[in-house]
């Protein structure tokens, strides 16, 4: 969950292709902030903790709704898609067939919280399906989340990249230098996800992948978020960067996130 905040509150800045499209750039200033990324992924973790690992797919779903309709409240700027905020505010649960990024950005906790991919890959379909039901915004969930699972438990890059492109057929074949020149600020899973896995197995470090998602331009933010969530499961995050996210996000979020360190045994 850090590594999602941290990618948001990061490329904030440079959404909307604001930035060089290079990586030499100051981590954080006075235009970093938490957007709705960051809110969604608190609200969904929320959502996932309540139920519990043994939860059912429905409840899973019940609980991300209530969850993410009571954040939504609690920010209602944060910076939503059009069709979302309306979803937020309406009466209606239904889902309206979204392939939006949205349902990676948030899926971060799935990756953790579960002892097999099988259960990984479920609890992220849940988390997507109540507004993102379309095939490739559940893809885009269940890759995050798979990507995450793998990571944490040791799986080298080349495993992990394999087991993506076999399950869910993304084209992780080009460098982020071939990709950079022709990335623009798209918000689809299918123009998000891949890129910030690129973004992720050229990386170094955490750092370095944060700045990796960030050089790529577009929707910065939720792709760094992405990226971010990824990386931390594989590299860590160093001590002053969980600090400073800490720091940069509001008490009401640093309890969930000291909640979700300690349901997964994780000295905060």
């Amino acid at each position: 969950m850090y590594g999602a905040i941290l990618g948001d509150i990061i490329g904030s800045p440079f959404e909307f292709d604001m930035g060089d499209k290079t990586k030499d750039f100051e981590l954080f200033t006075t235009g970093c902030t938490f957007t709705d990324d960051s809110v969604m992924t608190v609200a969904v973790a929320e959502a996932l903790m309540t139920v519990g690992t043994n939860g059912e797919a429905l409840d899973i779903e019940k609980a991300v709704i209530r969850s993410m309709r009571e954040w939504g409240r609690r920010y209602p700027h944060a910076g939503y898609g059009g069709r979302f905020r309306i979803w937020l505010k309406g009466n209606s649960s239904k889902p309206y067939g979204s392939y939006g990024n949205g349902s990676a950005m948030r899926v971060s906790a799935a990756g953790w919280l579960y002892d097999t991919l099988e259960e990984t890959r479920k609890a992220a379909r849940a988390s997507a399906v109540v507004t993102h039901n379309h095939p490739e915004g559940i893809k885009g969930a269940e890759a995050t989340a798979c990507a995450i699972f793998m990571a944490r438990n040791k799986a080298g890059k080349e495993e992990i990249k394999s087991y993506i492109q076999n399950e869910f057929h993304y084209n992780l074949s080009r460098s982020l230098d071939e990709i950079r020149p022709f990335y623009h600020h798209v918000e689809s899973c299918q123009q998000t996800v891949p890129e910030a896995i690129t973004a992720f197995l050229e990386a170094k470090d955490f750092e370095d992948a944060i700045r990796n998602a960030v050089s790529l331009g577009g929707d910065t933010d939720t792709l760094a978020a992405i990226t971010g969530s990824m990386a931390e499961a594989y590299f860590d995050i160093p001590a002053n960067l969980r600090a400073e996210c800490r720091k940069r996000v509001s008490e009401d979020m640093r309890k969930v996130l000291q909640k979700f360190d300690e349901f997964i045994g994780r000295q905060a």
